[in-house]
């Protein structure tokens, strides 16, 4: 069974909720979190991302930014911006992008179901990034970040959503500057939270869709309180921290593509040659960009000119769930063996677009900035995620794009 509880939510008055509410802290750099907060003071990206209100040049893991991000956190409650609710409260939150819509609820999930793999994940992580979200989690006593959870979905917690949905009026709703529409209702009768609270011990687990660094990093500040505190009884805040879970029919994912710097000191027709062993390659005779219609199937743009690559069969025939993947296809027998990209962790000839950025901007960054190849990708899906995870197995790095991004600063657990 999945542990999902209510909590006291700091979260924003409605009158302040679109201006506090922003973006993900790792998924813009410094410098365009510091043009997006310009003019909007109460951003909560000065909590998330603190070194905007520092000097440029200060250190990202300067010991500064999580005390600027602590006394931040703590303005916006002083200054009456935020405030906590009285008592325990699940909340539900709508997001709507391009006419689609997904539904979550906001609630905390269990160190120990993460310690236990009730909290499912499929990626790896870095110590230097949970370094800095331990940081600023134990600096701010505070989960100020959600984690984006998935489900498979249950008939009856999606019909408590449809009907409170119905039934009740939003505490927030408002659309954002790149068009996306936030929706928010709170949940505090008590016999509501405990219905809902118990149909989720009909859920099995919980799969990690984004937040792997934010989640790991939760779990670790929640066992330094432990140690911190010997008499705990598992019932303190720090054993739990912030998420939303979504049924997993109602998310999308979205393609990751890839760039490459060079041809690994090959010519183009020798580089053709090397990729033609185990992909089938046909020019696509048009302008635009191509878009692969179905698993096994990439674009390739080399130079100005687009190709279609369709896997050969010997590359994923009898492989498991991770061998099968579009992307462990592209890296174990193109972008490895061929460009010499063996740990695309680390290798700065190799760098990652998001789907939400559209395949104009892999011909953007060909022509304009130092990459000379580019390859567009279908996206992962929902099935795959789980299959790997439940396999107790790890994807390649950059597999999976969710949006819409949650947005922060509608939610903050305090840790005490």
């Amino acid at each position: 069974m999945a542990v999902f509880r209510p909590f006291q939510a700091v979260r924003p008055l409605p009158e302040f909720a679109k201006d506090v509410a922003a973006l993900p802290y790792d998924v813009m750099s410094s410098s365009e979190a510091r043009e997006q907060v310009k003019g909007n003071p109460l951003s909560f990206l000065r909590v998330d991302k603190a070194e905007v209100d520092l000097p440029e040049g200060t250190g990202l893991y300067d010991e500064t930014v999580y005390q600027k991000a602590a006394e931040n956190l703590e303005k916006l409650v002083s200054e009456d911006i935020c405030e906590q609710d009285g008592e325990p409260c699940v909340y539900i939150y709508r997001q709507i992008m391009n006419g689609r819509s997904q539904t979550g609820l906001v609630g905390c999930v269990s160190v120990d179901d993460y310690l236990n793999d009730a909290i499912k994940k499929h990626e790896l992580t870095r110590a230097d990034k949970e370094a800095d979200r331990i940081r600023h989690v134990d600096v701010c006593n505070a989960n100020t970040g959600p984690i984006f959870l998935t489900y498979r979905h249950n008939g009856f917690i999606n019909g408590f959503v449809d009907d409170f949905k119905r039934a009740n009026c939003p505490v927030y709703d408002f659309v954002k500057e790149d068009g996306v529409t936030h929706t928010v209702w709170q949940v505090a009768d008590p016999a509501a939270v405990a219905a809902i609270t118990r149909a989720f011990e009909n859920v099995p687990c919980f799969y990690i869709a984004d937040g792997h660094h934010r989640a790991a990093s939760a779990v670790k500040v929640g066992l330094k309180r432990r140690r911190e505190n010997p008499g705990y009884t598992g019932l303190e805040e720090f054993n739990f921290f912030l998420a939303v879970a979504f049924p997993h029919n109602e998310l999308a994912i979205m393609d990751y593509n890839r760039l490459v710097k060079d041809l690994n000191g090959m010519t183009p027709a020798e580089f053709l040659g090397r990729v033609n062993e185990h992909f089938a390659v046909e020019e696509t005779g048009t302008a635009g960009p191509y878009k692969p219609a179905g698993q096994h199937m990439f674009g390739m743009l080399l130079g100005d000119k687009w190709y279609k690559l369709t896997a050969k069969e010997d590359t994923y025939a009898g492989q498991g769930p991770v061998g099968r993947l579009d992307v462990t296809i592209l890296q174990n027998y193109l972008i490895s063996p061929i460009l010499a990209i063996k740990d695309p962790r680390a290798d700065k000839r190799i760098d990652f677009v998001g789907g939400i950025r559209g395949l104009e901007e892999l011909e953007r960054r060909v022509r304009d900035d130092d990459f000379t190849l580019a390859f567009s990708l279908f996206p992962t899906t929902l099935d795959e995620l789980m299959s790997i995870a439940d396999a107790g197995e790890i994807m390649p790095p950059k597999s999976t794009w969710f949006e819409p991004k949650l947005l922060s600063g509608l939610f903050v657990h305090r840790l005490k």
